[in-house]
Order: C-alpha cells, then structure tokens, then sequence
C-alpha cells in the first residue's frame, strides 16, 4: 500500500522546524520525523542559509516525501526576523519545486485551525493535540519541531493546491510521477531492511 508522505517545514535562520508524516487514512498519521535544522548567527547570512538548504536537501533525499508544506511568513515587529524567515521559505519552496513535488504555504493560524480546531490555539495547545494525534509520549522538540509537524499534518489535510487533487503531484509528467514511486519503493525497502537489523 502506498503511503503519502509529508514534509512540513517551520522556516526560521537559526532554527528550521523539520517535520514529516506518513497518511495513515482519515485524520490519522505517524510521525516519521521530527527536528530543526540549525545556523550559527555568529556566521554570514550566506554560509547560514547555506547550511539550512543543504539540511533541507538531506531531509529530501532521506525521507523522500510526496508533497512539502511551508509555514507562511506574517508580519512582525521585527524585520530582520521576517527576513530570515522569508529567506529560509524561499529555499525550502526552491529545494521542492526542483524535485517536482507540490507545496503550499499554510498561515499560523491556519496550522492552529487545522490542527486543534483554534485558529488561536497556543503552543502548548498544538503539542498536546500533537501527542494524542500522534499517539506520541512527548511533544516533539524543540517547539520549532512541533510547529513543523504541524504544518506538516494541515499539509496533508487540507492540502492547498495539486495534493489535494493528484497524490502523485497532478503537474508531474508520468514520467516523473513512475520515477518518484520508484524512488519511494526503493527508499522503503531499504528502510525496512535496515530496521530489521
């Protein structure tokens, strides 16, 4: 059976949110993975945003998922972190369309909304419904990791564009939409046998 994977993204400089989900049918998903990509503030914008596509790169290629879902930036006070951020989305947003997989940018509050049924829900609010979604014991962490599974489950949900529509991506080429089963039965094999041992 094929599973749609997700992969949400919380975009920040220091800390990128990385979160990835398997479909499980209905409203229900297993969390695959959960973490931030990191960039020291002591090194030029350029070696940092370096670091976080080639991070994003990685989770690519190792977690291979169907679809990308990016939290959307808003406005704040602070400009220079609404540009880290805008940065960071413009990559990751990048790093999807150059494997030809389908994207959509979700708002805070549509994430909250999805998830917990607020679009005004708190943190704390999100990890809880993350733990009894996910049958998980803890909240993943740090927060930046919840935020992106998140974003990853109203991905996988609501959808925003050709997920919704076309699991296979909908604007992919057969071609392409062959190549990527085929990528996605080789990784899950050597998943499952490196699990066995």
């Amino acid at each position: 059976m094929t599973t749609l994977r997700v992969l949400g993204v919380d975009p920040g400089l220091t800390r990128c949110g990385i979160g990835v989900v398997d479909a499980l049918g209905g409203r229900r998903a297993r969390l695959v993975h959960a973490g931030v990509l990191r960039s020291s503030s002591e090194d030029p914008l350029e070696q940092r945003l370096l670091s976080i596509a080639r991070g994003l790169r990685e989770v690519l290629e190792q977690f291979a998922p169907d679809a990308v879902g990016v939290e959307r930036v808003f406005s704040q006070n602070n400009i220079s972190t609404v540009m880290g951020t805008a940065q960071v989305s413009g990559i990751a947003l990048l790093e999807a369309a150059e494997r030809g997989l389908p994207v959509a940018m979700h708002t805070p509050s549509e994430v909250k909304a999805a998830v917990t049924g607020s679009g005004r829900a708190d943190k704390k609010q999100i990890q809880t419904v993350l733990v009894k979604l996910l049958g998980l014991d803890a909240a993943p962490q740090p927060a930046d990791a919840s935020d992106a599974v998140a974003i990853a489950l109203t991905q996988l949900w609501r959808g925003g564009g050709p997920v919704a529509v076309d699991r296979t991506g909908g604007a992919r080429t057969s071609a392409q939409a062959v190549w990527a089963e085929a990528e996605r039965r080789a990784r899950r094999a050597r998943e499952r046998s490196t699990s066995r041992q």
